[in-house]
């Protein structure tokens, strides 16, 4: 098969979608690889890098999705990219159609596969594509939060982990999964107080079996959250439903019950957020202010650390895209059930529910 790697375009996006380690892997199988030039460089990978390993550069993206059966990149196509696209041609990225009525149409109309990372899901219900992705934006949210609450970005002028004498921040998290799980790790290895709600009681106690005790639980719930958000400087969402729009847990009223220069990081932000007032930024323009609470809302979030970012993301998709590369995309699908429930829209028809749900489309193919 003909894989090709594109250079990531969407802003200040810096992941790239194979590392020379995946790339090998390929070439070794006699597949062949297009990598677009200089892709890898903002992650640390030279075109040097990826020729030595058996790819061969090609100069533009155009080349790129031109020449390739399949694309595997990072971020959904934009609108740049909707025009490139083949029919039949396999494209494996991370989509979150839910929340994007125009991609999910721009994708039909191109009569592709398209498989998405983030549905790809085992028979424990575990999300294998999303998972490294996840942590680090979870890891990140806290890094990102505890900058913002500083003044001169119109925060509560606090540091998050205090000093000896002076109480540390609270911290509330909304989801108790991979984001919320690795939020609070990280807010609790700087010292802050972590308050984790979540509907799921078996998460709830694993929070309270494996956290220390400055981590503590509730059951998430409307009375809770406007509970919890008086008292707390930082809010995490992390709320996550497979493949559909996340929740609204925080509406705009919620805002007036915030102390001014609270900040809300939402991670939920590429199926739509958890907070109503969410909407995406960039890494350029990170914040903005509602109700004197700021908000941090970028979609990409993962794309800041990019070296490590590409390597774990490789570390889990290469498996998948190897067999999808020796076996095509249908007998692949057949033959693995977590990859078939990647499966979004193939040639013009969704066939993942969540996407219909989400646009009040009344069916799907299978």
């Amino acid at each position: 098969m003909i894989v090709g790697v594109p250079k990531e375009i969407k802003n200040n996006e810096s992941r790239v979608g194979m590392t020379p380690a995946g790339v090998l892997e390929l070439t070794k199988r006699k597949h062949t690889v297009y990598v677009q030039a200089t892709a890898g460089f903002a992650s640390g990978f030279s075109d040097q890098d990826y020729e030595q390993v058996g790819a061969q550069i090609l100069p533009t993206i155009e080349s790129v999705y031109a020449e390739s059966d399949m694309i595997v990149k990072v971020k959904e196509p934009i609108p740049e990219e909707y025009t490139l696209i083949k029919e039949d041609q396999v494209v494996f990225t991370y989509f979150h159609f839910a929340a994007d009525q125009g991609l999910t149409e721009a994708m039909l109309a191109s009569k592709s596969i398209c498989i998405a990372y983030e549905t790809v899901q085992d028979a424990n219900g575990r999300l294998p594509l999303l998972t490294p992705m996840s942590e680090v934006a979870g890891r990140m949210s806290i890094q990102q939060g505890a900058k913002y609450l500083e003044k001169p970005v119109k925060g509560k002028g606090l540091l998050l982990g205090g000093v000896p004498g002076v109480s540390p921040g609270k911290v509330l998290i909304l989801g108790a999964g991979v984001v919320g799980m690795q939020a609070a790790k990280m807010a609790a290895g700087l010292g802050a107080l972590v308050t984790i709600l979540d509907i799921d009681m078996d998460k709830l106690r694993y929070v309270n079996d494996v956290m220390p005790s400055h981590v503590v639980t509730g059951f998430s719930n409307e009375y809770n959250i406007r509970k919890h958000i008086k008292t707390h400087d930082l809010i995490i969402g992390g709320v996550l439903i497979p493949g559909a729009k996340a929740p609204k847990l925080i509406t705009r009223d919620m805002l007036k019950e915030m102390d001014s220069g609270t900040v809300v990081v939402d991670v939920a932000v590429d199926q739509g957020g958890c907070i109503e007032t969410t909407k995406a930024t960039t890494h350029e323009d990170p914040i903005y202010i509602i109700d004197d609470v700021v908000h941090y809302c970028v979609a990409n979030m993962p794309g800041a650390v990019p070296h490590t970012s590409t390597v774990a993301l490789t570390n889990v998709t290469l498996p998948y895209v190897i067999k999808l590369a020796e076996k095509g995309w249908d007998v692949a699908c057949k033959e693995d059930e977590a990859l078939n429930k990647g499966l979004n829209i193939i040639k013009g028809k969704v066939v993942y529910q969540p996407i219909a749900a989400a646009f009040g489309w009344e069916e799907v193919c299978n």
